[in-house]
């Protein structure tokens, strides 16, 4: 079984990118113990280099060797770890659901991108070859490796000055050369640069000369050769390329100096990023940052994207109580409800064969029990311990096994696969239910060839007194037949039913009127 087959239907966090600073941010959320996906290709930005600097306590580990490490580390804290990239993620009303390459789907409450950046090199044969080892841009990733050697920094734009002052701090014998058409630098910095022992060319690079496996130059188009035995150069940073489409962020110039270098994503001092939800860490983020501070960086928007979560799951548990106590309440109205069986489902599950079913919002358990009855392996889930207590109560009666379990479907899911999943009359007094964020929910538990059988009221009531007079109930208009229909219909489902019906409802006080009702029936491929 391939590691794709095993991606949960939901994780609180899926990092977008696993090198350093996806790995330290997913290490963070795993000691936490959060639900955490990180998908990643294993090409990180430093690949080609045989050894990564300046992180205290790894100086010199084979970046390779750093990313298998951090992997180890994430997995001991339960993290999966997917080898592939995330191609699209959009927003849904309960968090995001992410698509990747493989064309797996899951979902996640929260987004950590550290997607990394490319460096676009200059245009010069060779160039590309050689890259990480002997030609390079960074003083701090790669110059004491090459401290004393013959350098040549390759000047196709403004900061070129700048490195050669750097490595000139490293080796006394340094070429400036200005490539083809670029401007040169100001006579105050090429009169420093002069200063210091810096030799300034102009011409234009054709090609990277290489003997024995070993750099010796820069070929010039008018056939010279400037002798050397690393060359710099400067990159355009590319951190936006990567990114999954459809989370509308926002790309921003990196600009140094007054130089646009490239575009990243701006964040805040935690990662966060201008679409709620989403943080970002590392090179996409900061395209200057070397492997310790991407970690560093990482490690803080974790922290961030748990505390987000934190105060999240509070709001959850306090409305959970709370609406624990109302629906207890509602129970704990009158001694029982009838008790019986919906007639929607037995009209569509009788004659079926059993297998396991899910029931959301089983009450008093009349339907667990009928399903039992039936054969079926049945869960049954609520808000209210009152009425989990009756439906334990009924099915000891009849005689039957059912697993019965709390849980406010508000904030929380049962996990599983199963070959029925009913939603009968499902609906709060706070929101229009079964709402879009409920079906797709239900849906992912939903086992291939399994059935979702939704039946609920529909619409606005319409109730009237003995006179005739319209009369409000206080009952809340919810979802139309097609609001619940739409959203099911999509590739991999079959539309077996979709019908409105309605039924005579009468109030002890006298009213009276017509309800509307749906039933919703697809099968899944």
């Amino acid at each position: 079984m391939t590691e794709t087959m095993l991606l949960e239907a939901r994780y609180d966090v899926v990092v977008i990118g696993g090198g350093p600073a996806g790995l330290a941010g997913a290490v963070a959320l795993g000691r936490s113990l959060r639900t955490v996906l990180v998908a990643d290709a294993g090409r990180p930005r430093n690949a080609p280099a045989a050894h990564a600097h300046n992180y205290l306590g790894r100086e010199g580990v084979p970046p390779q060797e750093l990313l298998a490490d951090g992997r180890a580390e994430a997995r001991g804290y339960g993290v999966q770890v997917h080898e592939g990239t995330v191609t699209a993620a959009v927003r849904t009303d309960d968090g995001f659901t992410v698509t990747l390459a493989d064309g797996t789907t899951t979902r996640a409450r929260r987004l950590l991108v550290t997607s990394g950046l490319r460096d676009v090199l200059p245009d010069v044969p060779g160039l590309a070859q050689r890259w990480g080892r002997d030609v390079l841009h960074c003083p701090f990733c790669h110059g004491w490796e090459v401290r004393g050697q013959r350098l040549v920094v390759l000047g196709t734009g403004p900061m070129a000055a700048h490195q050669a002052g750097l490595f000139r701090q490293l080796s006394d014998d340094v070429t400036l050369l200005l490539h083809g058409d670029v401007d040169e630098p100001p006579v105050e910095v090429l009169a420093g640069l002069t200063a210091r022992g810096v030799r300034v060319l102009r011409g234009r690079a054709v090609a990277l000369e290489v003997t024995d496996d070993a750099v010796t130059g820069l070929r010039l188009e008018d056939g010279g050769l400037v002798p050397a035995r690393a060359v710099v150069v400067a990159t355009g940073l590319d951190a936006i390329s990567s990114l999954p489409s459809g989370l509308d962020l926002e790309p921003t110039e990196l600009v140094v100096a007054g130089t646009v270098l490239g575009r990243h994503l701006a964040v805040d001092a935690t990662g966060a990023t201008a679409v709620a939800g989403v943080w970002a860490a590392g090179n996409v983020a900061n395209p200057m940052a070397q492997v310790v501070v991407a970690a560093a960086a990482g490690l803080t928007a974790g922290a961030a994207v748990n505390a987000d979560l934190v105060a999240e799951d509070t709001r959850h548990a306090v409305d959970d109580l709370r609406r624990t106590a109302e629906w207890d309440e509602v129970f704990g109205e009158t001694q029982r409800f009838s008790g019986n069986v919906n007639d929607g489902l037995v009209q569509e599950v009788a004659g079926l064969a059993p297998g396991t079913a899910l029931d959301l919002g089983c009450g008093e358990g009349g339907d667990v029990v009928w399903l039992a009855q039936q054969g079926w392996t049945v869960t049954g889930v609520d808000v209210s311990p009152v009425a989990l207590e009756r439906a334990a109560a009924a099915a000891r009666a009849a005689g039957v096994a059912v697993t019965l379990t709390r849980t406010d479907l508000a904030s929380s899911f049962p996990t599983g696969s199963f070959d029925l999943v009913s939603m009968q009359f499902l609906h709060s007094r706070e929101e229009v239910s079964p709402g879009p964020a409920l079906l797709r929910r239900a849906a992912s538990v939903v086992a291939p060839g399994g059935l979702l059988l939704v039946v609920g009221h529909e619409g606005e009531p319409d109730f009237v007194d003995a006179h005739g007079h319209p009369v409000d109930h206080e009952v809340p208009t919810l979802p139309t037949l097609a609001e619940v229909r739409d959203p099911l219909e999509r590739p991999g489902w079959e539309v077996l039913k979709a019908e409105s019906w309605s039924h005579d409802h009468a109030f002890p006080d006298g009213s009276h009127g017509h309800r509307g009702n749906f039933t919703v029936l697809v099968r899944r491929s």
